[in-house]
């Protein structure tokens, strides 16, 4: 069975690239369309174009993903495949209202992650991998969870459409795609060994990956967020503000609010570690 890395800009997932090579590197971008967002180097908004095979304007993550990846491929030496779904932007369009994504219900996971890493999958390769998963040995319950997800068979299903029936609706089919597997928890590896293997290598990583207005994270790092990245916090205001209804990415609370909050020099960087992050779950 051939096998896959699932690669987040992280460096968890970067550690299992450089220290377990696979027959494919896989990364899926989350885009947005908002050119307040924008990538701000022309030349590699357009080599990441080229990748993806689709404009790519901007990311609602932090911006130093983009060289995280092209970083990477290089330390490895082994090409990373880039596939992307549709925008954030187009994803909480829900006819003429716009569905917000929460806790409970993490649409934007499936839709931005998952559902791009299959479709890659199912054009490209086409036989079940063993799909390398960044859960460090501390984590096995977020292993146990995922794997709760898989059929008797060991395997993640898919569901996806592969045509239409006679009336006009859609056909449907169930793919086993994936096994996920963990190497790190097999193998004992935790942040500390991460970490130190990372140090003086020419690997650039974001302070914290996954998207900046994670509704995951504390309102207190949101706040920092909407100071470190206050063009891609204003979008999830912006989000809000222009959806009908009253829901919003966190319960009981609202962006503008976070943003309007105490003062962040209350705070500083260090108080924060990426288990105040958030996490896409793949």
């Amino acid at each position: 069975m051939k096998t896959a890395n699932s690669l987040s800009g992280g460096k968890t997932s970067a550690y299992i690239a450089a220290n377990y090579p696979a027959n494919y590197n896989l990364f899926a971008l989350v885009r947005t369309d908002d050119k307040n967002c924008i990538y701000p180097d022309a030349k590699i908004r357009q080599m990441v174009s080229d990748r993806l095979g689709l404009e790519f304007i901007g990311t609602l993550e932090d911006d130093t993903i983009i060289k995280t990846m092209l970083d990477l491929e290089q330390f490895i030496g082994q090409k990373i495949h880039w596939t992307s779904g549709q925008s954030f932007d187009k994803i909480i369009i829900r006819g003429d209202k716009k569905y917000l994504p929460n806790a409970t219900q993490r649409f934007c996971t499936t839709e931005m992650k998952v559902k791009p890493l299959f479709n890659y999958w199912l054009k490209n390769i086409g036989e079940p991998v063993k799909m390398r998963i960044g859960f460090r040995a501390n984590e096995m319950a977020r292993a146990k969870n995922m794997n709760k997800k898989t059929n008797k068979n060991g395997f993640l299903v898919e569901k996806h459409i592969v045509g239409k029936h006679k009336n006009g609706n859609n056909k449907w089919k169930k793919t086993e795609w994936q096994k996920p597997v963990f190497p790190l928890i097999e193998n004992a590896v935790f942040k500390d060994t991460i970490e130190q293997f990372w140090k003086n290598k020419p690997v650039r990583f974001a302070y914290m990956n996954n998207c900046i207005g994670c509704f995951h994270r504390s309102p207190a790092l949101l706040k920092l967020m909407s100071e470190k990245h206050p063009e891609k916090f204003d979008w999830f205001i912006n989000a809000e503000k222009n959806g009908y209804g009253k829901r919003t990415f966190k319960n009981g609370t609202n962006y503008q609010k976070i943003k309007n909050s105490f003062k962040q020099t209350q705070l500083f960087e260090d108080d924060f570690n990426e288990c105040d992050s958030g996490h896409c779950g793949i």
